[in-house]
């Protein structure tokens, strides 16, 4: 049986898969990892990576090399996105209440693993391989490399539990900074080692310069085309119109940064942040909407990661050098967060639990061992982007399992919820008024008026004998009644009742009723229970009120605690 099994693999293997089926095999896969992932208290993005092994390089080889390359687009894509909701959290009134705190956390943890990894694989890497020049090459490189921070697998945990407070602003600030300072530490860590190397071909001129070129070109990109977009939506409010010109603008400044050869990801932050700080009033529902779009291409991007790894290509010399690495950059990343911090007097949370959220590391630092290898020959280039791959998929398993357990140590998980996720975990029940007037089928019209001038609502369910919606009465109602003058003591709350079929069920949630409201133009609707038995109502103004109250309290909360 288990040789059946293992043929059947191997010729499913072999099968010319077309990128349409893969992409679904990615996405169903993903999702479904991600779930299970959750259901055991684990990020999903932990699911999504793990499913790439199974189908990649390492488990069943179903994503080959070629398909990953062709699927390329997709991930930059996705990190476009990212960025893009990135540059969303750098609003203008925190970066100047943190701006301080970021950059000087931002230097500390950045050089402190860019030292730790340089040291620790320049001595020891000199040692194995034997060769103290090629070893305090590979430990330049992989030391400018190893100061990056991925913000995919960090924010999207942020994301997932809905965490907000002064450790998870922070977190923002920092992933959003890290690109920049990688670049510059890579420039000048590439021009040392091709000196040290001897096949220096660029001068230190042009090593200052390319990333000054690449940060400064991405934030002209981004803003310029920031600023376009603001213009744009300031004059359209259909969602589908919003949606289309917000990713048609994210590709375009995605496509032109490969081109000019400038930080991709860093352009996309500049134009969220942009955005955010052109738009403040409208801007949040262009991230939401954002959000709503991104899932499967987020899932597609970390289910790539997983398969691009390839265990069976790590020999003893390539595992030492990983270890050394994750072990380098671990200690360097948390002691310079822990030392930034301290040092820029972050709140108390900050400086206990940053330290663990700064593992992740993804497409930037494999972008930059990539470059690395078309730099240096042939043997250095395969160590560095095989060291990198390989750790990469180790850090991206254990970073965010880290980064849930300090948000969730440092009490801010949840603390950052929306309308909608309010408005789910509430029933009807819990906030209709049990006391709204009611009027029976045999009510006289002179009790109907009273009610009428009693009570503040403008319209009112009727009901039969056993208690069952059989109509309302509202204003129109009563004016009808009213032009009876003559039979109007004769009547009866049957009499000049309208048809109203409309009534919710008092288990339901708040944002099943209010779409269900929404859909038929409601104002109120009659609240039921399993008999149909009328319970109370519910009306608007008591969900605006519940929103409007809880959302304060929460942006409270969270004030406080920073």
């Amino acid at each position: 049986m288990i040789q059946k099994f293992q043929y059947l693999i191997s010729e499913v293997s072999t099968l010319h898969l077309n990128t349409l089926f893969i992409l679904a095999l990615v996405l169903f896969g993903g999702t479904l990892g991600g779930r299970l992932f959750q259901k055991l208290r684990i990020p999903q993005v932990v699911g999504y990576i793990l499913i790439g092994v199974f189908l990649g390089q390492t488990g069943l080889k179903i994503i080959d090399l070629n398909m990953i390359e062709t699927l390329q687009p997709f991930n930059q894509f996705a990190l476009g996105l990212i960025g893009f909701m990135i540059g969303g959290e750098l609003k203008k009134s925190i970066l100047k209440k943190y701006g301080r705190q970021f950059f000087t956390i931002l230097l500390f943890e950045g050089l402190m693993a860019f030292i730790g990894v340089t040291v620790v694989i320049g001595v020891i890497g000199s040692l194995l391989l034997q060769d103290t020049t090629l070893g305090w090459s590979v430990a330049l490189m992989l030391g400018a490399i190893a100061s990056a921070t991925a913000p995919a697998a960090t924010t999207d945990v942020l994301w997932e539990y809905k965490a907000r407070g002064p450790l998870t602003t922070t977190i923002f600030g920092i992933v959003a900074l890290d690109d920049a300072l990688a670049i510059i530490l890579f420039a000048i860590a590439s021009n040392l080692a091709t000196h040290i190397l001897g096949m220096a071909h660029q001068s230190v001129l042009w090593a200052i310069f390319h990333p000054m070129y690449e940060i400064g070109g991405a934030i002209v990109i981004g803003g310029l085309s920031g600023l376009i977009l603001v213009g744009i939506l300031k004059h359209y409010d259909q969602k589908d119109k919003v949606l289309v010109f917000l990713i048609g603008m994210v590709l375009f400044v995605l496509g032109l940064s490969i081109t000019l050869n400038v930080s991709m990801l860093l352009a996309a932050m500049i134009l969220g942040a942009v955005v955010v700080n052109g738009i403040p009033h409208t801007s949040r529902r262009i991230f939401e909407l954002t959000e709503d779009f991104a899932p499967p291409i987020f899932i597609l991007f970390f289910v790539l990661i997983g398969a691009k790894l390839n265990v069976q290509s790590l020999n003893r010399l390539l595992l030492i050098l990983i270890f050394l690495y994750v072990t380098g950059r671990t200690f360097g990343k948390m002691v310079g967060a822990y030392l930034g911090a301290r040092l820029s007097s972050s709140h108390p949370s900050v400086r206990r639990y940053l330290p663990l959220c700064l593992f992740s590391q993804a497409g930037v630092a494999v972008g930059l061992s990539m470059v690395a290898a078309h730099i240096f020959p042939e043997n250095l280039g395969n160590i560095i982007v095989a060291v990198v791959v390989a750790s990469t998929f180790v850090v991206q398993l254990i970073g965010p399992p880290c980064v849930k357990l300090a948000i969730e140590k440092s009490g801010e998980i949840g603390r950052n919820v929306s309308e909608e996720d309010l408005i789910r975990k509430v029933q009807v029940d819990e906030l209709m008024d049990t006391n709204y007037p009611v009027i029976q089928d045999s009510t006289p019209l002179k009790d109907i008026l009273h009610i009428f001038s009693e009570s503040p609502y403008t319209q009112y369910p009727v009901v039969d004998r056993e208690g069952k919606l059989s109509g309302v009465i509202n204003i129109s109602s009563i004016k009808n009644s009213i032009m009876l003058e003559d039979s109007g003591s004769f009547l009866l709350g049957v009499d000049i009742k309208e048809n109203f079929e409309h009534q919710i069920q008092d288990k339901v949630s708040l944002y099943e009723a209010k779409g269900y409201m929404d859909r038929y133009f409601l104002g109120f609707i009659p609240v039921v229970d399993s008999q149909s038995v009328i319970r109370g109502c519910f009306d608007r103004r008591m969900y605006k009120k519940f929103v409007s109250t809880r959302l304060l309290e929460l942006s409270r909360d969270g004030d406080d605690s920073e």
